[in-house]
């Protein structure tokens, strides 16, 4: 029960964390192209990596914080599904150069971080 306390409590912060830095990036950047999706997928594949060496591979922390952090706070503050049906609204509008952008940097750009964030949690053991 521990670990579904974890995982709601994590995946409630996640997305208020998501809400808030979509919309702050969005707001910032440009209205025409899905920015604050891809920088939260991103930025939340960049920590996942990070996680993934401190909580996995030096099991620095609990179950129940791991569950937190990864399933619950990443997990609701990544956002595959919006990316996804952002990317569909896209290719319905016509706008393939768009949708084409959008999928390549999503999967480059959240790969590339996720392994940048192994590579540098790594270097700070």
């Amino acid at each position: 029960m521990k670990h579904i306390i974890a995982i709601a409590a994590g995946g409630a912060l996640g997305a208020v964390l998501r809400f808030w830095s979509a919309q702050a990036v969005q707001t910032a950047v440009a209205k025409h192209f899905p920015f604050g999706t891809l920088f939260v997928n991103v930025s939340g594949s960049l920590l996942m990596g990070v996680l993934y060496v401190v909580l996995v591979e030096r099991g620095l922390l609990n179950d129940e914080w791991r569950a937190f952090l990864t399933i619950g706070m990443l997990g609701a503050f990544t956002t595959f599904s919006t990316f996804s049906i952002e990317t569909v609204s896209l290719l319905t509008a016509g706008e393939w150069f768009k949708a084409m952008t959008n999928m390549i940097l999503s999967v480059v750009l959240c790969v590339g971080a996720a392994w940048c964030g192994l590579v540098l949690a790594r270097q700070f053991s």
